[in-house]
């Protein structure tokens, strides 16, 4: 179903009833025989339609979005379309400052931090509700607590949502990016019977709310990234009695409560998702932009959702790799280039023939030609990748040092080293990718590579395109290798500047989502001593190390990294759109010149 963004239309206001308006009346007097007639005002009501001033329209952000949302769980969330929404419908213990990337406060208004580096103590605001929104009515109200007292957000609520992510029933992705910086979460998140953890290992998890104003974090090591991780979500305060009541349904519009500077008015999964202003959130944590209402509709592709732009019906969009050229040219001053950190690469699974190989998985990243790629496909959205850590993340190398990168005679000596000379003998393997026409024309150009180079068949490399959630689904750790693929398209965006998000929460070979089924080695041994030292110094020799015996001519190669993104977005000038290098976009931010925007309406 083609998702359309609909239009209010101006539908005529009714009119009122007013009932007071003077006639005449005439009345004969007699006066001494003489008949004179007087003239007499009285009242008559009669009826009067008086038109009144309709109310106005909220200033509202039309979007699309090419997939569904996969979760408005805080602790499940872990894709960029989830993290998003929930940055508009949860305040987080921290955030980012847009400018900088510093850490500000959010509900946490200050913390110290004890000498050793091991406890970290936040002093929290009181005065954010708890409030859930009725779609039917359109009405937002407090929670109430069972005295019928009013819910704030406490620091037991941030205690609550935090050992709810060491959980492992609970099947988190980024469980295992925060278990190894919490005292006594991996312990949890490890358990021999998930289903019957003994509560004094979930009593041991160290973190504490001595009241309502302070929650206190316990670390098992001085890690100096730590507070850099503070604005995630999964670290948020969450509702127990909410989650409690509904189960997995408690995200779910009129059901879900929430914090945050937006509440969830409709969501129709596939097809729509709606977002109000929080009329109850404190003034002051409104944020700077102006947006009242957000509307996104699902659309196919990219293509579509570009004419939609072009047609007004959305701020902004992405550029299909065959329009940018003349999007350029006609659109110039409404064309912006988004700051991003992203990195895509090939996934391998290493433990399905004949990826099983690392001179296999070396041989097909080193015959892609990453610079030609970026040009010829990317139409110069993005800068070759040959190591996985880009530019602006502490500890990453420097991009043209580290890294095998694209070596065509490097890449015929491995497969023929692998037992596949000239690609004689190479089984058929499956390739995965994003829906859309622009993976498909990423997965075309690297058939072509391989075939050129390597001497594989493009009739070898079968092509398969998936939701980015069935994408997730498909690749995840936990299913079978006869049923995953061989290779896959994917992307890595930071959610904290540091390089352990990179190594340590995506390739570490003990992480849940470990989707390349990696065996644990002497460089995962380094990843943990890189993450614990506290010389700045040694940790960023240790990261280049780590990157190198990934990446270089003997590395392990888990994936090919192929790109940096550097994307060009269609924005109208009448959205200002400052945006976030981590965590969530901040939609509380934007801002809209509704007069501008209803004039390119036509309204």
């Amino acid at each position: 179903v083609l998702g359309v963004v609909a239009l209010s239309a101006c539908s005529q206001p009714t009119p009122k009833v007013v009932e007071k308006v003077v006639e005449k009346e005439v009345t004969k007097v007699v006066e001494k025989g003489v008949t004179k007639v007087v003239e007499k005002e009285v009242e008559k009501t009669v009826v009067v339609e008086v038109t009144p001033t309709p109310p106005p329209e909220p200033v509202t952000l039309r979007g699309y979005s090419t997939t569904d949302i996969p979760s408005l769980d805080p602790q499940v969330a872990e894709d960029v379309v989830s993290i998003n929404n929930i940055e508009s419908l949860f305040v987080h213990l921290t955030n980012y400052d847009l400018a900088t990337a510093d850490i500000v406060p959010e509900t946490a208004t200050s913390w110290d931090i004890s000498d050793d580096g091991l406890t970290y103590t936040f002093h929290l605001r009181t005065d954010i509700p708890w409030v859930k929104h009725n779609p039917v009515t359109g009405e937002t109200t407090q929670e109430m607590d069972d005295d019928g007292n009013p819910r704030f957000v406490t620091a037991n609520d941030f205690v609550y949502g935090i050992k709810r992510a060491c959980d492992p029933n609970l099947g988190s992705y980024y469980s295992s990016v925060i278990a190894p910086l919490i005292v006594g979460c991996e312990d949890v998140l490890g358990a021999e019977d998930p289903d019957n953890i003994p509560q004094e290992l979930i009593d041991a998890i160290g973190v504490e709310a001595p009241d309502d104003a302070t929650l206190i974090v316990h670390l098992p090591f001085p890690a100096s990234y730590f507070l850099s991780m503070t604005p995630m979500w999964t670290l948020a305060a969450v509702p127990q009695w909410a989650i409690e009541a509904n189960g997995e349904k408690w995200i779910e519009a009129g059901n879900i409560v929430t914090d945050g500077r937006f509440v969830l008015n409709e969501w129709v999964h596939g097809v729509r998702r709606t977002l109000l202003r929080n009329p109850l959130m404190p003034k002051d944590m409104y944020g700077d932009g102006n947006i009242e209402k957000m509307v996104t509709n699902v659309v196919p592709d990219t293509s579509t959702g570009y004419a939609l732009w072009l047609n007004n019906e959305v701020e902004n969009s992405g550029i299909p790799d065959a329009e940018l050229q003349g999007h350029l040219e006609k659109y110039k001053d409404e064309t912006i280039q988004v700051p991003d950190l992203a990195v895509f690469y090939f996934g391998f699974r290493e433990t399905k023939a004949p990826f099983d190989d690392p001179r296999v998985r070396r041989a097909f990243s080193a015959a892609f030609d990453r610079e030609k790629f970026v040009q010829e496909v990317r139409q110069g959205q993005g800068l070759p990748m040959k190591h996985f850590a880009p530019p602006g993340i502490f500890g990453a190398p420097p991009i043209d040092e580290v890294g095998v990168g694209y070596d065509p005679e490097f890449a015929q000596q491995q497969l023929a080293d692998a037992g596949y000379p000239n690609c004689e003998g190479f089984p058929v393997v499956t390739l995965l990718g994003y829906s859309g026409q622009s993976t498909l024309n990423w997965i075309e150009f690297a058939q072509k590579q391989w075939e050129e180079h390597l001497g594989c068949s493009p009739d070898v490399i079968q092509i398969e395109q998936q939701s980015f959630r069935e994408l997730l689904g498909a690749t995840a750790a936990d299913v079978d290798d006869a049923e995953a693929p061989n290779m896959w398209t994917l992307g890595w965006g930071p959610d904290y500047p540091d390089e352990n998000n990179w190594v340590g929460d995506v390739l570490w070979c003990d992480n849940p989502g470990n989707r390349m089924k990696r065996t644990c080695n002497e460089i995962d041994d380094m990843i943990i001593q890189a993450r614990e030292e506290t010389d700045p110094d040694k940790r960023i020799e240790m990261y280049k190390q780590i990157e190198e015996d990934f990446f270089g001519e003997d590395g392990e190669m888990p994936f090919a990294p192929l790109y940096l993104r550097i994307a060009f977005v269609a924005q109208h000038s009448w959205l200002t759109a400052p945006r976030a290098l981590f965590g969530g976009d901040q939609f509380y931010n934007w801002s809209i010149d509704q007069a501008a925007q209803m004039s390119a309406m036509g309204k």
